[in-house]
């Protein structure tokens, strides 16, 4: 099927802002190297909503997360001379371990700005794919600040984990399987830190599956990207005390709120409490390890955030790297 791109927006926002069509071509370019993660359901959830869900399991792609997708797809088309320079990148800890892991694979350098308290998992995951890294304060250090300098003072090509065109195209294949896989759907519910998954997902929404509601889920600790669509306008917030801590953002992006605001139905939160309930369930009905993050859109569903009684719903479980011994102790929380 010959799928046509949506048109919006004035000429010079088009050439800068990502397409369904970049995401076709991330799509080709990551086949035969990220994981076509599997559709799962559960008879369970669907009794206890009335509804028919089908989870995306991103925790099964590479390096535990969907950021695989979209690190890769930008690396892959780097120029010769920034290959070799090498690239930077900041990250709590998903974002890092897919730039690591793209550029061991693509053979280019890698430098991570990484929390002083991100997931120690994630830390050595990132180190053993190859990533050099720096540490800073979340709480007291502007790490995109810190990423620019450290780029501009060795050469180094910036890759942020949402606010790219290549990323957020990469992101957006994640939905494109899934649609391709279970047709089309009445809601897709996205986990949302920085936006980026959530706009490729809704990229890929508008064309193959056009009526479909993209919503999004962030902590309640953390609703910056909820603010800022109700005020019309990027709301900066002070970075959120949550378990989700891939989505321990300030801000969304331009391009990212962009198009959240232009294909983005709703934006959506859960507590902490809620994705501890999330994690058990995908733990014990599922038998799947999910991180808090991950759970992040799972939660909204379980709890019934929205209505979804006779409808069928996508569920984009982003993630899966949380250490055992932290699963359990949130998981026992849930008892």
């Amino acid at each position: 099927m010959n799928h046509q791109a949506p048109r919006s927006g004035p000429a010079a926002r088009d050439a800068t802002m990502p397409t369904y069509r970049d995401a076709e071509s991330a799509a080709a370019r990551l086949a035969g190297v990220a994981h076509r993660t599997p559709v799962v359901t559960s008879a369970t959830a669907d009794r206890l909503l009335g509804a028919s869900l089908f989870f995306k399991c991103e925790n099964l792609q590479r390096v535990g997360a969907f950021k695989f997708r979209g690190a890769y797809n930008a690396i892959s088309q780097l120029a010769p001379p920034q290959r070799r320079a090498g690239v930077v990148a900041f990250s709590s800890g998903n974002h890092a371990q897919a730039i690591a892991l793209a550029g061991n694979l693509l053979s280019v350098p890698t430098t991570i700005l990484m929390p002083l308290d991100a997931p120690a998992q994630k830390v050595e995951a990132t180190r053993g794919y190859g990533g050099r890294i720096v540490t800073y304060d979340r709480y007291t250090q502007d790490r995109e600040a810190l990423g620019r300098e450290l780029a501009e003072e060795q050469g180094l090509t910036l890759i942020p984990p949402f606010n790219h065109r290549d990323v957020i195209a990469g992101q957006g294949t994640a939905a494109k399987e899934l649609f391709e896989e279970v047709g089309e759907l009445d809601i897709l519910l996205v986990p949302v830190g920085g936006g980026g998954l959530i706009s490729g997902c809704a990229l890929a929404a508008s064309v193959l599956s056009p009526s479909c509601a993209v919503i999004g889920v962030e902590p309640a600790a953390g609703n910056d990207v909820q603010q800022s669509v109700s005020r019309g306008e990027i709301v900066r917030i002070e970075t959120p005390r949550t378990i989700a801590d891939g989505a321990q953002t300030n801000a969304p992006g331009a391009i990212t709120f962009d198009i959240i605001r232009r294909l983005v139905r709703e934006i959506i939160t859960v507590d902490d409490r809620q994705l501890v309930a999330a994690m058990k369930f995908f733990a014990s009905r599922m038998k799947l390890l999910v991180e808090p993050t991950g759970c992040l859109a799972a939660a909204a569903a379980l709890e019934q955030v929205l209505p979804m009684r006779g409808r069928r719903v996508g569920v984009l479980v982003s993630g899966g790297n949380v250490d055992l011994a932290r699963f359990c102790a949130l998981a026992g929380q849930a008892d």
